[in-house]
């Protein structure tokens, strides 16, 4: 993330509206929308790098502007200046997205803008899936594959005075953004695909230090700890064992025996169960780790 665009990181401390979150549904596979013939896999998910205007979003206050480059996510327009985050998407056309930093501006002259720069706004909360319609133009799906917002190309921020020269330009797709985003290999058939419900609790590592853990949350967060440094993100789990994850700013202090566990989620792209244990499996079908399950 650019420190020139996001003078302040505010990382995500304790989950404060996490109580008060509704679970979340499993989310569907992408259906065809209006002005298609159905849906085309594998889905391209660098093309949704770009700087994009929101269209048919009921809250226009929640930002004008979706920048999505790389990893990084900026949210520009919205009553708080530019909110920033991370965004996973995959080809089976799953999507994610994460606020969790804001300009100095907004954090401090603005009534409840701290708390906006550590929360994801509703409606990008929704959104677990995207396609294109039939101009090839990218729209934002809710879980039951219903259209949350359009996304219209060609936007240009507005000047702000911790926003990089650069942020004004529409991102560039990189050979990087291409291989971060490119196709997960298929989940070996030695697994269960993992479930949404049956991943909710909370997991450990079999070594290392015994304060590691991680947790997710039936309304999509997940936190833990490498042992000596706090972790948080959210989550998502599709078919075919599709698992994506955001993490959050931490910490660096340093422990002997931690166990990168907010590094494993990062780096896995599918999920499935040996048994009771989770696997975690990145892109190119190897294991990034496992957890076990807490009683």
């Amino acid at each position: 993330m650019r420190q020139g665009y996001l003078a302040t990181l505010v990382v995500m401390g304790a989950l404060l509206a996490g109580c008060s979150r509704q679970s979340l549904p499993e989310r569907a596979n992408p259906q065809p929308i209006s002005g298609t013939s159905g849906p085309v896999l594998p889905l391209a998910p660098e093309s949704l790098i770009g700087s994009w205007t929101i269209g048919d979003v009921a809250d226009p206050g929640a930002g004008t502007i979706l920048r999505l480059a790389g990893g990084d996510l900026y949210l520009v327009g919205s009553r708080c200046g530019s909110l920033g985050g991370s965004w996973r998407a995959s080809s089976d056309g799953t999507f994610l997205a994460d606020i969790f930093s804001a300009s100095t501006a907004a954090v401090e002259g603005i009534p409840g803008c701290a708390k906006a720069s550590q929360e994801t706004p509703e409606w990008l909360r929704r959104v677990t899936a995207f396609q294109f319609d039939g101009t090839g133009l990218p729209v934002l799906l809710d879980a039951r594959a219903q259209p949350v917002a359009r996304l219209i190309p060609g936007a240009t921020p507005t000047p702000e005075p911790d926003m990089a020269d650069d942020a004004l330009e529409p991102p560039v797709i990189t050979d990087e953004a291409r291989r971060a985003l490119r196709p997960a290999v298929a989940l070996p058939a030695t697994l269960v695909p993992v479930d949404r419900s049956r991943l909710v609790g909370r997991w450990v590592p079999r070594t290392g230090h015994k304060a590691a853990y991680v947790q997710f949350t039936a309304d999509g967060e997940w936190r833990g700890s490498d042992g000596c440094n706090d972790e948080s993100g959210r989550w998502i789990t599709a078919a075919s064992g599709t698992l994506l994850t955001t993490e959050r700013g931490t910490t660096l202090a340093f422990c002997a025996d931690s166990v990168s566990v907010g590094g494993w989620l990062g780096t896995a792209r599918r999920a499935g169960f040996d048994g009771q244990v989770l696997v975690l499996v990145n892109a190119e079908g190897a294991e990034a780790g496992r957890l076990f399950p807490v009683n």
